[in-house]
């Protein structure tokens, strides 16, 4: 067993149930500089900045009897190697009573909150940019489309289809700009406790509606799944664009694909919100993972900035606009690569008691 724990590649510790460092691998040993030796006789307190969330998720883990996640939290001391961000994992050993298993992730989940942040600011961007387009472009447009209007009956035969061509294309740039004005709306959703199933079967029953060939769409739910605080239309409408897109990508790769829809319940789930350091519970996942060709690795990091798209003719709003209606209900959304397909993972956070509006990073 030891010579196992040593080959994994991430620092892995083992305590007892006095949070006393019972077992460390090689990697734990390079992570806090310091022999196995030094590490045996230390807890795992001495291992973390004062006050660290780490201690408490120790605790969680003995409690709950599940899996504790923790993202984007410091770990090391100046005796124990220096202060890094990591993402940590604790999970309680059942065959050995208050036991648990530390694993530490150097490759943080922080950067998920940095790209969600970008999102954000990118659609504040695309706000500014609607606002003024619809000033500066939307009137001059019905004045063009009038204009073009009133001379194609005075045109020749040859002529009139470039009139209407001219209709056609202001039409377009007309509806572009109103489906950019919907990023300009600032205003928080109107909430109420809303049943996510219910929600995602609608989903189902349009999507079903409008394949053109027959794909198979698999549930997978957390019966207990609390009811979200939201908006339903602006829910149906996140999952309708994501399950839409998964469609496209398995139709666009011959068909005889699936979609599977799951939800869960993750009580261990907590992210750091950069800037004020508060961290934000979001135990309510719901994902869309889909057969088809995947994402582009390189595409991957910037999928949710606006008028970045992987479909001919596409114009790259859809999911800007999913990754906005998710951050003003408080949440986060992520894109992972499957073994053959992908994966998009809404996390949604929990309500506190009687609250109205979720936890979220207004102050981000």
């Amino acid at each position: 067993m030891g010579v196992l724990i040593d080959a994994l590649p991430n620092p892995l510790l083992v305590l007892d149930d006095k949070d006393r460092i019972h077992l460390a691998n090689s990697a734990a040993e390079d992570f806090f500089q310091a022999g196995k030796a030094a590490l045996l006789r230390a807890n795992f307190a001495d291992l973390m900045p004062l006050a660290s969330p780490a201690v408490n998720a120790i605790a969680e883990a003995r409690h709950s009897g599940g899996v504790v996640n923790e993202y984007s939290i410091s770990a090391g001391t100046p005796r124990f190697g220096s202060e890094r961000n990591i993402d940590l994992q604790a999970v309680l050993v059942h065959e050995q009573p208050h036991f648990v298993i530390v694993m530490l992730l150097e490759r943080s989940m922080a950067h998920k909150i940095d790209r969600q942040l970008t999102h954000r600011n990118a659609a504040r961007s695309v706000s500014g940019m609607a606002a003024m387009l619809a000033h500066e472009i939307k009137n001059p447009l019905a004045g063009i489309r009038g204009a073009a209007q009133l001379i194609e009956p005075t045109l020749s035969g040859d002529d009139r289809p470039l009139a209407r061509l001219i209709c056609e294309e202001t039409d377009r740039i007309r509806d572009l700009v109103d489906r950019m004005e919907v990023f300009s709306d600032e205003r928080p959703p109107e909430r109420e406790p809303v049943n996510i199933h219910a929600v995602l079967e609608r989903v189902k029953t349009l999507s079903i509606a409008g394949m053109t060939q027959p794909i198979a769409i698999r549930e997978e739910y957390d019966p207990s799944l609390p009811p979200v605080m939201g908006s339903r239309n602006q829910l149906i409408q996140v999952f309708i664009n994501l399950v839409k897109n998964a469609v496209e990508a398995i139709e666009g790769d011959g068909g005889g694909g699936e979609i599977q829809l799951t939800t869960a319940f993750r009580p261990g789930v907590r992210l750091s919100i950069a800037a004020s350091g508060e961290r934000v519970t979001l135990p309510l996942e719901v994902c869309v993972k889909d057969t088809g060709p995947g994402v582009p690795a390189d595409l991957r990091p910037h999928l949710f900035d606006p008028f970045i798209t992987t479909k001919p003719g596409g114009q790259g709003l859809g999911l800007a606009l999913v990754a906005k209606i998710v951050r003003d209900h408080g949440g986060i959304i992520e894109c992972e690569p499957n073994e053959r397909g992908t994966t998009f993972r809404v996390l949604l956070p929990m309500m506190r008691g009687n609250q109205q509006t979720p936890i979220e990073e207004t102050k981000a």
